[in-house]
């Protein structure tokens, strides 16, 4: 791929983004994430725990969130999985206890499949099989991901054993070794966000458009993550908001992570839709027309420029809305 053809991807891209207000539905997905962050975690540290028991699983992930947030925003999310877990009394507050758990932890996919339908303009068809049908994906999203971290982790331990035996036998082996370790990590995020790619929204998508889409995305998503981590961890954003510094750590992060996972969606309909074979809906779904497009708020640039241009051919003078109203006094109901 020649750079002409990167660089006309990246302007279409950026045109796309602006047009479906991705930076605004990522702003909106950080906000449920951030309440269904705890119980997401406490499911996901219980499918490590199977492997590693529960208190070597939650401080090995406490940890890969304190190399992303800093030392503040890994104990406030530690703080909150200690929160949600305490303890119930009998098995109506047990039952009860569970369901807002699960509810609380696929919401989020919930929330991320409605802005990927919206990047990717499809609506699907209401009625209540859908909505069980979104909740369990949502659900086996959840256990997508407590796989992959399990398969991470485990991955992550042997390279570490294997290099401590073998850094005293090579010289030099660590570097190879660590080296390998981050295209392991690299290919599990990159896993990850195809998965959610191909299966989370309403639409028909090969796994080939999706691949490239979650390859750039990764890409994104590890430089960001270096960056972030080192402005958090030089910056002092925690204690300019005093008490409330931990959450809006946390919720830098997650807003960034969001507006790069969004962007990777804009980025896989520009290029399936150009040089793939093209994204369309699936059967439980229809295509987001134009009209609907403008009552969300997002209308397309050349349509909002065609209509207005029509308008001013056909409307010598705009009006105020107030005065349009005083125009037609019989449409007032009364």
């Amino acid at each position: 791929m020649n750079p002409r053809i990167i660089i006309g991807l990246l302007k279409e891209t950026f045109k796309e983004w602006q047009e479906d207000k991705a930076s605004r539905l990522a702003a909106a997905l950080a906000y449920y994430t951030a309440f269904s962050l705890a119980p997401l975690l406490i499911i996901v540290i219980a499918i490590a725990a199977l492997v590693f028991g529960e208190q070597a699983a939650q401080g090995e992930i406490v940890g890969q969130i304190q190399g992303l947030v800093g030392k503040q925003g890994a104990e406030a999310i530690e703080e909150m999985i200690d929160s949600s877990r305490k303890p119930t009394t009998g098995i109506i507050a047990t039952l009860i206890s569970f369901g807002i758990l699960l509810f609380g932890a696929t919401n989020v996919f919930a929330q991320l499949q409605d802005a990927l339908n919206t990047i990717w303009e499809v609506v699907p068809k209401p009625g209540v099989k859908g909505l069980v049908k979104t909740r369990f994906i949502s659900f086996t999203m959840i256990l997508g991901v407590g796989f992959l971290l399990l398969v991470s982790l485990v991955l992550s331990a042997i390279l570490a054993g294997l290099g401590n035996y073998l850094g005293s036998l090579v010289p030099g082996i660590q570097f190879f070794w660590s080296t390998l370790n981050f295209f392991i990590s690299f290919g599990v995020i990159t896993l990850l966000f195809a998965l959610i790619y191909k299966f989370l929204p309403d639409v028909k998508i090969t796994w080939g458009d999706v691949g490239i889409g979650a390859a750039i995305t990764a890409l994104l998503f590890t430089i960001g993550k270096s960056l972030i981590g080192l402005y958090l961890g030089n910056s002092s954003v925690g204690s300019t908001y005093g008490a409330a510094g931990s959450f809006v750590v946390v919720l830098l992060w997650v807003n960034y992570s969001a507006q790069i996972l969004l962007f990777g969606a804009e980025f896989t309909q520009v290029y399936a839709n150009r040089y793939g074979s093209r994204i369309v809906p699936a059967p439980h779904a229809v295509p987001l027309t134009e009209k609907a497009r403008a009552q969300q708020g997002m209308p397309r640039l050349e349509e909002l420029k065609t209509a207005t241009d029509q308008d001013q051919q056909t409307t010598p003078t705009a009006l105020p809305r107030h005065q349009r109203a005083k125009r037609h006094p019989a449409a007032i109901i009364l």
